[in-house]
């Protein structure tokens, strides 16, 4: 993001521009973007390579996780590569398509990765609240979420090449992106579609899916047994991680972007807009480690497959349950439930079932 004309040539080295980065602050980006380069690649692939070994994995909600992983793998392999080579050089080295190329293929990719998250809360979501309708067997909407998610940011990533704003150089010039700093009509206009659209849009979703989630939830804490309170607690600080890391990584480049566009000339400087845009690529880190990393079955497959064995005997027992998530319990909750009943009684076993009077309350975890 930048407010800022870019009169240097294409390629040329920058060692210190008014506004710019010294030689030092591109050293420091470029180290950012090495570490964001590796880890991302590693971790989401090796969280494709766990899915492709795995059979117990293949859930439908899990295919959601693989299109989040596929797509965050795509920005470390066709983006990162070359901000990361910009940054040591100093100046961007590909030149005005490949500028162009790189905007459009980080934008495509991000959304996507943005979508896929919101939609994975929605999933969640029915698969908490409406469990009788839920099948793991039934990969059809899931397919829909997949396809829907790419479609989705090929219409809003697409415009720019074809004349609705325009892919441009952003920040110190080792970047490109959504020339936000434009002022005409044209420009304004598809920053704020992009906004409202591709931002807070699915940020809406998973407020209101992950909350959903927590009322749910905490009804049955009301029963007030230990595992539920705890079960609760739990779930509370996932859902905390999901939003403010999708908050952190997201909001401060929209933020800005936003400045760029409607505020006064030089409110956004290349050095201020440096770490919005660092943050936006650190999300292909955060994603791995925030919903598969923590994700227990997941995690015993990923011991299984170091120690060279077969799927955990664990992880067999669930392969026909629910989907492998942290998040993927369900609940078939009686509306007229008596949750003050005293009758309560917990049957040992693998699941956890909550028997309250005649009406039955069943939660579903998946450890």
């Amino acid at each position: 993001v930048s407010s800022h004309s870019h009169t240097s040539l294409w390629g040329s080295t920058v060692t210190h521009s008014p506004g710019g980065l010294s030689r030092t602050g591109h050293t420091v980006v470029a180290v950012c973007l090495g570490f964001i380069l590796v880890a991302g690649i590693l971790s989401n692939f090796l969280t494709l390579l766990i899915f492709a070994k795995f059979r117990s994995l293949w859930t439908p909600i899990n295919l959601i996780l693989l299109n989040i992983s596929l797509s965050d793998i795509l920005v470390c392999v066709f983006g990162t590569p070359f901000s990361f080579a910009a940054s040591l050089h100093g100046s961007w080295l590909i030149g005005e398509y490949g500028c162009k190329w790189y905007g459009f293929a980080n934008s495509l990719f991000g959304i996507v990765s943005l979508v896929s998250l919101s939609l994975l809360s929605y999933e969640r979501y029915t698969t908490v609240l409406h469990s009788s309708q839920v099948d793991v067997s039934d990969f059809r909407k899931a397919w829909l979420f997949v396809g829907g998610s790419w479609f989705y940011s090929l219409f809003w990533t697409l415009p720019p090449l074809l004349g609705w704003s325009s892919y441009g150089p952003e920040g110190p010039g080792t970047t490109c992106s959504v020339q936000w700093h434009l002022r005409s009509p044209s420009s304004i206009s598809y920053v704020l579609c992009l906004f409202i659209f591709c931002l807070m849009l699915p940020l809406l979703l998973m407020l209101y899916s992950y909350g959903r989630i927590l009322m749910a939830v905490r009804r049955v804490g009301k029963i007030n047994l230990l595992a539920a309170q705890r079960r609760e607690h739990h779930i509370s600080l996932m859902v905390f991680s999901m939003v403010s890391c999708y908050m952190l990584c997201w909001m401060p480049y929209g933020i800005v972007a936003l400045m760029a566009t409607f505020g006064g000339s030089g409110l956004v400087t290349p050095i201020t807009s440096v770490i919005p845009s660092i943050l936006a690529k650190f999300s292909t880190v955060v994603n791995p480690v925030i919903y598969v990393f923590f994700n227990k079955q997941f995690y015993r497959c990923v011991l299984a497959f170091m120690k060279c064995k077969e799927e955990p005997e664990i992880v067999q027992r669930e392969e026909h349950r629910t989907p492998g998530t942290q998040l993927s319990e369900y609940f078939r909750v009686h509306r007229q439930a008596s949750l003050s009943s005293p009758q309560v009684q917990i049957p040992s076993g693998p699941r956890n079932t909550v028997l309250c009077s005649r009406h039955i309350v069943f939660v579903h975890y998946t450890p």
